[in-house]
């Protein structure tokens, strides 16, 4: 293995990356998946579509995900 590959898997493995990011990626596929959700329990006919509906799946996603994440 050479030096340069041997510099970038170091660099990966010890990056955190940008905490802004990180945040910005989980609302934004935690509010994707709610929305897929509400619009399937929608079809069965189990709960209404509607935004605010959407918004509170996609904030227990979003709580859940943050803490299994931050353990």
């Amino acid at each position: 293995m050479s030096d340069r590959q041997r510099g970038v898997r170091d660099g990966m493995e010890s990056s955190e990356g940008d905490p802004r990011v990180v945040f910005l990626l989980g609302v934004v596929l935690s509010a994707g998946f709610a929305w897929t959700v509400v619009w399937g329990l929608d079809l069965l006919g189990a709960v209404a579509f509607s935004l605010g509906n959407v918004a509170a799946v996609a904030l227990v996603l979003f709580a859940l995900t943050y803490l299994v994440a931050m353990r």
